[in-house]
């Protein structure tokens, strides 16, 4: 069974670049292009893991991260941010939120599909 990855961001061509190369390496993706829905997304679905956005309409990344993370329920789900905010305040906020990596934008595919299977490795 393949695992399933929720790309929540708001740049509809990054969403569906990481989504066209994870589902080449046979990973099913569901996306989201906003926070509220990648919130509502996260809770409906259980993804294996979360690839996130921090700046976002609705809910910023920071504000899902945390939502989920302190739910005893979706705390489990692994979660990256993925974002162009790169100060080392943004990255310790993620860090605070419970994101399980911080990466910045712009980034490499091949790094990013490395943290992918570092969690959820086929």
């Amino acid at each position: 069974m393949s695992k399933k990855i929720l790309i929540v961001d708001d740049e509809r061509d990054i969403v569906e670049t990481l989504a066209f190369m994870l589902k080449q390496k046979g990973y099913e993706c569901i996306a989201a292009y906003d926070g509220e829905e990648g919130l509502k997304l996260a809770k409906e679905e259980a993804p294996d893991l979360i690839i996130l956005d921090v700046m976002m309409p609705k809910i910023n990344g920071y504000k899902i991260c945390r939502l989920l993370k302190f739910d005893t329920k979706y705390k489990e789900i692994p979660i990256i941010m993925v974002t162009a905010r790169g100060q080392a305040q943004d990255i310790q906020i993620g860090e605070e939120t419970g994101a399980d990596e911080y990466i910045t934008k712009p980034f490499e595919f091949n790094e990013l599909f490395d943290t992918v299977q570092k969690y959820v490795g086929e």
